[in-house]
């Protein structure tokens, strides 16, 4: 090109063609400023419209609109449906029929409609016959087991067995004194006699523990008998303890009283001292059958208690032998009157009180 016949050109082209560059230069920067602009408009449309909807038919068969909806509360009743496309309708009870519920969390499943009653589900459950599925439902009640305590008893057992101890520890003399008199093992019985009688202390401790003792054999043989419940142990303790004080006590006095009527005072003592001095032997002899009666099985229950009750009657035999020889040389008798005497006050009484027992014991329990 020759530049030379560009200063020979005509001025007013020169001039048009220094406007037209000016104008491109100021007009093509906003140009491209609005085709950047123009562009990422349509890029932050296209993604709207990509969040709020599909872009075609297509893409809204492939991908469908899942609507959740809210449960639906019925306010006349207690009951919550939660309706779903996809799924059984499942009904819900509330437990507080007074509060609306507002979720699915406080509530238990009551009944499912698409249980089938007559399905193989069903038939299954009425077959199984180790658990009532489909059956109605049995009330079971329970007690709180206690189990029966012989503490007390055990304890009652040592506190006789140290009271006797403790007696024999003091008075040893006075129950050898007794023994030596009971089986006539020496030959001073007068003298032995004195001295029994002039200790009135260890007479009448003796006498106590002959009453607790035959209190405790009279439980244990109620118990034996299967007579009452085993928690009524200390009532039948109590009740056979002041039975024997009774009988003791109202036979002493009927004694003494023959004996001051009928000035027989001196026959009177003597057959007292001996039904107390066999009373004092029988309830140390009972000691180790109280032992065996407490917590021995059936069998050695029953041994116990036949030997026991064998015991008292060889003891009730021996107190009236030893009793009929002493009372001839004060009075003049003969057997048979004795005998008749015996039964009168000794056996008739006591089948009496055996009566009236028995029939007390069968009205209480």
């Amino acid at each position: 090109m020759r530049f030379e016949n560009f200063s020979y050109m005509n001025p007013s082209t020169s001039r048009r063609i220094i406007g037209l560059l000016l104008l491109l230069f100021f007009c093509f920067p906003s140009f491209a400023q609005t085709v950047g602009d123009s562009t990422a408009d349509k890029d932050t449309v296209a993604k709207s419209e990509i969040v709020q909807a599909p872009a075609s038919i297509s893409d809204s068969v492939k991908k469908p609109i899942v609507i959740k909806k809210r449960p639906v509360v019925r306010k006349d009743s207690t009951l919550v449906v939660l309706k779903d496309s996809s799924s059984p309708e499942i009904k819900y009870s509330s437990r507080n029929p007074n509060v609306t519920p507002r979720d699915s969390l406080p509530f238990r499943l009551e009944r499912i409609t698409g249980w089938n009653a007559g399905g193989n589900s069903a038939k299954t459950l009425e077959d199984n016959l180790d658990f009532n599925f489909l059956g109605k439902p049995v009330k079971q009640y329970e007690q709180v087991h206690r189990g029966q305590s012989f503490e007390g008893l055990f304890y009652l057992l040592i506190g006789v067995l140290f009271y006797f101890a403790l007696v024999k520890l003091v008075f040893a003399k006075y129950l050898s004194n007794l023994f030596a008199l009971f089986f006539g093992v020496s030959m001073r019985q007068q003298q032995i006699r004195e001295q029994v009688i002039q200790s009135p202390l260890p007479s009448l401790l003796l006498n106590i523990l002959f009453v607790m003792v035959g209190g405790m054999y009279g439980a244990f043989l109620a118990r034996y008998y299967n007579v009452g419940t085993p928690g009524d142990f200390w009532v039948f303790f109590m009740d056979f303890s002041i039975l024997i004080v009774a009988i003791y006590l109202g036979k002493y006095l009927i004694l003494k009283s023959i004996g001051w009527i009928f000035n027989l005072q001196r026959a009177t003592d003597t057959y007292i001292f001996i039904i107390f001095l066999t009373n004092k032997i029988l309830g140390i002899f009972l000691l180790p059958f109280l032992l065996m009666l407490s917590f021995s099985d059936r069998f050695l229950s029953e041994v116990a208690v036949t030997l026991s009750i064998a015991m008292i009657l060889g003891f009730l035999v021996y107190r009236s032998i030893v009793s009929y020889a002493p009372i001839r040389k004060e009075i003049k008798m003969n057997g048979f009157h004795f005998f008749l005497y015996l039964c009168a006050f000794e056996i008739v009484p006591l089948l009496l009180i055996y009566k009236v027992l028995m029939n007390y014991l069968e009205k209480g329990y």
